[in-house]
């Protein structure tokens, strides 16, 4: 299985994106799904997870409220839009797709994994 995330760039404090990962393969539509990120000189960290169906989510304190994951079986397609974004949200975002179908805050939960796309936010 394959993932490709795309969606970062460089936008201004307070600024949006909308993060995208496909699979090229549709077993994932399956699995929960999750997204992860790691900032310069830190370790990878959870972001936000998605359950096989959409319909369990959960994000790491340090974005509810601000992002919003989602997915589209269909399109074998998971998402992350991302709102009032901070310096702090600067790293690397990587999507993943989970061993099983519950939505998973844990990297060894993962098996698969997108190369990443870097988001950086200005102050």
């Amino acid at each position: 299985v394959q993932l490709q995330a795309c969606g970062g760039g460089l936008v201004q404090a307070g600024g949006s994106l909308r993060l995208s990962c496909a699979a090229s393969d549709r077993t994932v539509s399956n699995n929960g799904m999750g997204w992860f990120r790691q900032a310069p000189g830190k370790e990878r960290e959870f972001v936000a997870t998605i359950n096989w169906n959409g319909r369990n989510t959960y994000y790491a304190d340090s974005v509810k409220g601000r992002f919003t994951i989602s997915r589209d079986n269909a399109k074998i397609s998971v998402y992350l839009q991302m709102n009032s974004l901070g310096p702090e949200d600067t790293a690397v975002y990587y999507c993943a797709a989970a061993r099983g179908a519950v939505a998973t805050t844990t990297i060894k939960g993962y098996n698969y994994w997108g190369q990443g796309t870097q988001v950086t936010v200005s102050s």
